[in-house]
């Protein structure tokens, strides 16, 4: 097994890589990322591959009780009596990994796991002496054979094929989203959508409360749509604001960031949040609430430093690859009467928000609800939605309406509509291979294990439990960049604080705890870091300059106040 030095070690030659390579060497980010994926990906032992591997196939929800497994796992076309798992265990030292022995099903009931009844599959060991096994969960997973030869011919793989599935896996996430978002923001601008929705806002709020409007909205938002799709949603209304007024665009990009990442992190139903209320037992309402109240109270503290920055730095508003200033120019010129109404303009970036968040709230209602008990109506709600509220469907129904908008609005002909589609598609080209390489630079720092050395953090008292979870959080954020990621290995160290009912206070401060957490310390090897500043036509060093204090900031406020609260109103 690496030591934690080792591991810090190879993550710091990844860094410097990254770092030095782009600000240093002034190489495409691409090219910094992948290099630094390949040269950490060739310093991580296979034995490390196949353990991170293991660990991220394996059945995490197994209790030993004297000499029998209970698998807290239901009776399913999976899981049913005869399965036969394997009991999997590293040696501390080498790294080695063996089978210590087997698992069979042999049938389901409830048992009292931990004072309270839990649905679990009855096991029998194989051989009988591995009841005698210690059974460190550090050290020891229950996976299933297909999976133990999953991750062990990954492990044998060459480095090249383990790049390019973490490269590939990022583009299954995000390659179709991107592209269908810059779609949308090519037609919103290039049809005057963007302006008129800035026009009608202002015509509301004012423009010194424009601001403001971006924050609100971009946490509402994210709170059931994941964040970068928001930022691609919004990004075009923050240009063509900026466009109207002649300034304070980095206000409007900063404004945009502050409520949409920090819902992202702590309001469910976006999974982060969710996962992490039901890892600690939270009910979901509650953790909307207080996730909802103490994550707006320190976007607040974002919005002061945004204000309180801006008023010394802006950044100009400059070309990207879809668009031109002359363009952007021409856009802002137009008269009203050769805008789109406000209902059409607003209808491609609130459609897919309706549609993901409506799936997000129908999965919830009937989550654990037998289908004889689901009624016609909600049946029919649950199909639609299902098929309209996956996110790449979602969007790309507004990518359609957008076309229909643009030509519509400019009598665009056939070779127009190409052209500007192009320019489109080229632009999110850029960012796809940006964060897709990210992404595998993300997967091979993941690989080298470091979330599990963040496992040793025992024997801490209740007043300093909050303090360990954001600082446990916001290095494994820091080391592989994504937030979920982080607030998952975050929740998976802590919740044996939380499992004996031993906290002095509601175990949903430690799940805001957790999610402020995975706010600290944006860079380049998160995927947000890019889509931010590529979307906003900021540089590296502007993103890091600007972006990164103004995340890490709200995290360490919001931390601040849930020790706060946790103090004042524990709700035990």
């Amino acid at each position: 097994m690496l030591s934690f030095a080792a591991t810090l070690g190879i993550i710091g030659v990844g860094i410097v890589i990254v770092v030095g390579g782009i600000l240093g060497f002034r190489l495409h980010a691409f090219l910094a990322l992948i290099l630094a994926a390949l040269a950490v990906s060739l310093l991580t032992p296979a034995s490390a591959i196949e353990w991170h591997e293991l660990g991220r196939l394996q059945f995490s929800k197994f209790e030993k009780v004297g000499d029998e497994i209970l698998l807290k796992v239901k009776e399913d076309d999976i899981n049913q009596v005869g399965r036969q798992l394997l009991i999997v265990q590293q040696d501390p030292d080498s790294g080695n990994v063996r089978n210590a022995g087997t698992v069979t099903i042999t049938g389901f009931a409830t048992r009292e796991i931990g004072g309270k009844p839990e649905a679990v599959a009855e096991t029998a060991l194989n051989p009988p002496t591995a009841g005698n096994l210690v059974f460190d969960r550090k050290h020891t997973l229950i996976v299933s054979p297909a999976d133990r030869g999953a991750a062990r011919s990954l492990s044998r793989d060459t480095v090249g094929n383990r790049i390019a599935i973490g490269f590939g896996n990022t583009c299954i996430g995000i390659g179709i989203l991107i592209a269908l978002a810059a779609i949308i923001g090519k037609c919103l601008l290039d049809s005057g959508a963007a302006d008129k929705i800035v026009r009608w806002t202002l015509s509301l709020v004012g423009e010194k409360n424009a601001p403001f409007a971006f924050m609100v909205s971009g946490f509402a938002l994210s709170t059931p749509v994941f964040f970068d799709t928001v930022f691609y949603l919004m990004i075009p209304l923050g240009k063509a604001m900026r466009m109207r007024t002649g300034r304070n665009y980095l206000l409007y990009i900063m404004a945009i960031v502050m409520g949409g990442a920090v819902a992202h992190s702590l309001v469910p139903p976006t999974p982060g949040p969710l996962f992490v209320a039901e890892a600690l037992g939270v009910d979901i309402g509650l953790m909307i609430l207080m996730g909802g109240l103490i994550g707006f109270c320190a976007t607040l503290s974002g919005a002061v430093y945004a204000f309180i920055v801006c008023r010394n730095s802006d950044i100009p508003l400059r070309e990207t690859a879809d668009f031109s200033l002359k363009d952007l120019e021409a856009i802002s010129a137009r008269a009203d009467k050769d805008l789109p109404p406000i209902w059409l303009s607003v209808l491609p970036v609130f459609l897919p928000v309706f549609l993901i968040a409506g799936a997000t709230v129908i999965d919830t209602m009937l989550k654990g609800v037998p289908s004889s008990e689901i009624s016609p109506l909600m049946a029919r709600l649950d199909a639609f939605f299902e098929l309209f509220g996956n996110k790449n469907i979602a969007m790309a129904i507004a990518a359609f309406i957008s076309i229909l908008m643009l030509v519509r609005q400019r009598h665009s002909d056939l070779v127009q509509l190409a052209n500007a589609l192009q320019s489109a598609l080229s632009s999110g080209g850029v960012i796809i291979l940006i964060t897709a390489a990210g992404g595998a630079f993300g997967r091979a720092l993941q690989q080298t294990g470091i979330a599990g050395q963040f496992g040793e953090v025992t024997g801490a008292s209740t007043a300093t439990v909050l303090g360990i979870a954001f600082i446990v959080t916001s290095m494994v954020r820091f080391a592989q960049g994504s937030a979920t990621v982080a607030m998952i290995t975050g929740v998976g160290v802590m919740a044996s604080f939380a499992a004996g009912g031993t906290l002095g206070f509601h175990p949903v401060y430690l799940a805001l705890a957790i999610g402020f957490g995975s706010k600290m310390f944006m860079w380049m090897n998160d995927s947000g870091f890019w889509v931010i500043g590529k979307m906003s036509g900021m540089t590296e060093l502007e993103t890091l300059k600007f972006i990164t204090p103004l995340t890490s900031l709200m995290g360490l406020v919001g931390l601040v106040l849930t020790i706060l609260t946790a103090s004042v109103f524990p709700m035990i």
